[in-house]
């Protein structure tokens, strides 16, 4: 008996090591806006950033929210994710960073997913980063630009190119909140506290109301001590900060991605796109939504 009883306990504790926990579904909005702008950050690529930003941006649409995906990577990953050639474009998010008087609903483009619009990017804003260094309060361009349609949004996703320099600083000036997409991946842990310290200079010098939302474990596969391994370390170095969502490793994300769907319209009853609406879920009962 006392095995049985053990074996049920084991059941009932989630990848984290904590009790797994259920998350409601929130109540709908009565009205929209103004926005909470949170950045997807991570240095290190392939980290499953933009990967997280179109399905946490779906499954948060799917829960009536309105949803702007602004891709803020010059590799312009987000934007073809949703279908949009960002070769073909002739405005992108780089023509708002360099010209004020542009204005962003010029650049904003409708999705296939209701509730979802997405301002691409593509390979012009490589050269934003080194244009913006002599403008006048050049870390806060971004936030300049989104003031201007946050109010029409209830979440404001921006997902991050693997840097640390002035378009991510522009980024975490902007925003309210951070999440951290982390792989369940020794090499992965590394960045973390250089991450975490630029963080900190932001809230310090820029945005003091800044404050990370989570940090969310992806690619993880538990039949590996591997993942298990980092996943024990990043619940420790970071506690109650790490989301009790964890992301699966799966071949139907790279195939929702081929189709340019998120996951949850993709394929809404597998497992990954459960995982999504969970954390959806998680990030709005943390606070870290409205």
């Amino acid at each position: 008996m006392a095995d049985e009883r053990l074996d049920i306990a084991v059941e009932e504790m989630g990848p984290t090591g904590r009790p797994i926990r259920e998350f409601p579904a929130p109540p709908a909005l009565d009205e929209h806006g103004p926005a909470r702008i949170i950045a997807m950050v991570n240095q290190k690529g392939g980290v499953g950033k933009t990967t997280s930003s179109i399905n946490l941006g779906a499954a948060l649409a799917g829960y009536g929210r309105r949803v702007l995906l602004v891709d803020f990577d010059p590799q312009g990953a987000l934007s073809v994710g949703l279908g949009i050639n960002p070769h073909a474009l002739d405005r992108t998010v780089y023509d708002v960073l360099m010209n004020s008087r542009l204005d962003p609903h010029e650049v904003i483009h409708t999705t296939g997913v209701e509730g979802i619009d997405v301002m691409p990017a593509n390979i012009d804003l490589s050269a934003a980063e080194i244009q913006l260094v002599g403008e006048v309060a050049r870390e806060q361009v971004l936030a300049r630009a989104l003031s201007r349609v946050e109010d029409e949004y209830d979440v404001v996703l921006v997902d991050c190119q693997p840097s640390l320099g002035l378009l991510t600083v522009n980024a975490l000036t902007a925003a309210h909140g951070v999440v951290i997409p982390l792989e369940t991946e020794f090499f992965a842990l590394r960045g973390v506290a250089l991450l975490v310290e630029t963080i900190e200079k932001v809230q310090d010098r820029l945005n003091p109301s800044l404050r990370i939302d989570g940090i969310l474990a992806t690619m993880y596969d538990g039949r590996t001590l591997h993942s298990r391994e980092v996943i024990a370390s990043i619940v420790e170095a970071f506690g109650e900060t790490v989301f009790d969502t964890v992301i699966n490793r799966t071949v139907r994300f790279p195939d929702a991605s081929v189709a340019a769907e998120p996951i949850t319209t993709f394929a809404p009853t597998h497992a990954g796109a459960d995982a999504y609406r969970r954390l959806a879920r998680e990030l709005i009962s943390r606070g870290g939504s409205p």
